[in-house]
């Protein structure tokens, strides 16, 4: 008997900082109100990083620069689904006022990290502390750890 392989779904995230404060996006998920860093699924052909990028540029229209990789995380939230989430650091020197592309982001915020933990209950996942207390706590890994120079191999080949 064949045991059906292992699928998680692969994420990407940025904690975006500024002057004690954290970027969020509001949304509606199951008809309730969520927060969550900017972040979302990676696409067809699209590197890691890159995918990261236009997730924050759809979820509250910044072009921003990634610092570096906070971290890679997994979770499941239930039996059925599972997610690997790579989480990436971004600053900016000003609180940025965002316009989300993105027709499902209600709003954009800047948290504290107390505001942040008041608004626990409400947050996407546990991803979401964690993040910004390894942002706040643990060194980043620099960005040529991920390496996409062969994301796109089978399109080379069949060229």
């Amino acid at each position: 008997m064949t045991k059906e392989r292992y699928k998680p779904n692969t994420t990407v995230a940025c904690v975006i900082h500024c002057q004690n404060k954290f970027l969020f996006v509001e949304e509606i998920i199951d008809g309730e109100t969520r927060f969550n860093q900017p972040a979302g699924h990676i696409e067809a052909q699209e590197s890691i990083p890159e995918a990261c990028k236009r997730e924050v540029k759809e979820e509250t229209g910044l072009d921003i620069e990634l610092l570096g990789i906070i971290g890679v995380y997994q979770f499941s939230p239930n039996e059925q689904l599972s997610f690997v989430r790579f989480t990436f650091a971004a600053e900016t020197k000003n609180l940025i006022i965002c316009q989300p592309l993105d027709k499902d982001i209600l709003a954009c915020h800047w948290f504290t990290l107390d505001e942040i933990k008041a608004r626990k209950h409400q947050l996407r996942s546990p991803l979401v502390i964690k993040s910004i207390e390894d942002f706040l706590h643990k060194a980043h890994s620099p960005l040529s750890l991920i390496n996409s120079d062969l994301q796109i191999i089978a399109d080379n080949n069949n060229a």
